[in-house]
């Protein structure tokens, strides 16, 4: 599948550039957002839609930093000889799980901070994050900045648009499809467990786990620099994610297990 016509930028006007990744990045922190919003209605949780949109406006920008500084420590033999390019966002590059933890941080500090409920917030933010993941993943197929290794398969794609960040005219794998879809059946299995999981706070963990396991496989399939032992960042960020929400888990399945059991039956 050739992407010959796909033009990174929408459109250019001096130093302004509207792009398609920034376009569809912004369109999925609004989904998320208004997906966020519905789900904690019908879940009957106390988050306003004010609050969901506040809580929003602390984890947009903690993403940025978050992702921005992931990027940065991947490539700091680039950017150690380049520091001016530090804040050059809008060439490129944003690490997803550096978005994906330093948002959750910096919602973590306002939800605590207004007395919120956290894990009410946290399970709304796992299908916002889905939702945006899945639309800004998008864009990253468009600019080709989120490419896969070089491949033979059917489906891989062929980017020729000089403004692309991937490799011209070298097949890749759809890397950006592949976690689109792990992404989708993520949201799936969250919404097939939506309401039957205690306590709150268990969809969040459950988001981060799974998501941590597809971006650990999925990872193989890109080329980007070896850390350890033969892993990428995003090898050892999952592992270490894994690392600390398997258990805290398996012990929220247990104390809530043993808090059911000791609560007075009804007749």
């Amino acid at each position: 599948m050739r992407l010959p016509w796909v033009d990174p930028n929408i459109l250019v006007v001096g130093p302004l550039v509207l792009a398609w990744h920034g376009l569809l990045i912004g369109l999925g922190v609004l989904a998320g957002v208004l997906v966020a919003a519905q789900i904690g209605k019908r879940l009957r949780y106390q988050l306003s839609d004010d609050a969901i949109s506040a809580i929003a406006l602390w984890a947009v920008p903690g993403g940025i930093v978050g992702g921005r500084l992931a990027h940065v420590v991947d490539r700091w033999d680039f950017y150690a000889s380049n520091p001016a390019s530090v804040l050059a966002i809008t060439e490129g590059g944003m690490a997803i799980w550096g978005s994906v933890l330093g948002g959750s941080l910096a919602a973590w500090l306002y939800v605590k901070r207004q007395g919120l409920p956290v894990g009410q917030a946290a399970d709304l933010g796992a299908f916002g994050l889905l939702v945006g993941q899945i639309i800004g993943r998008v864009g990253c197929l468009i600019n080709g900045d989120a490419y896969g290794a070089p491949t033979e398969v059917p489906w891989a794609v062929v980017y020729t648009h000089p403004g692309a960040f991937a490799p011209l005219g070298v097949p890749t794998h759809p890397w950006p499809v592949y976690e689109i879809l792990w992404s989708g059946l993520t949201l799936a299995l969250l919404w097939r467990l939506m309401g039957r999981v205690r306590p709150e706070g268990m969809l969040f963990l459950l988001y981060l786990a799974a998501y941590a396991v597809g971006r650990f496989f999925l990872t193989f399939l890109r080329q980007e620099r070896i850390l350890f032992l033969g892993l990428q960042e995003a090898h050892l960020i999952s592992l270490l994610v894994l690392a600390v929400v398997v258990p805290a888990l398996v012990y929220l399945s247990l104390t809530s297990a043993t808090t059911r059991r000791m609560a007075p039956s009804r007749h």
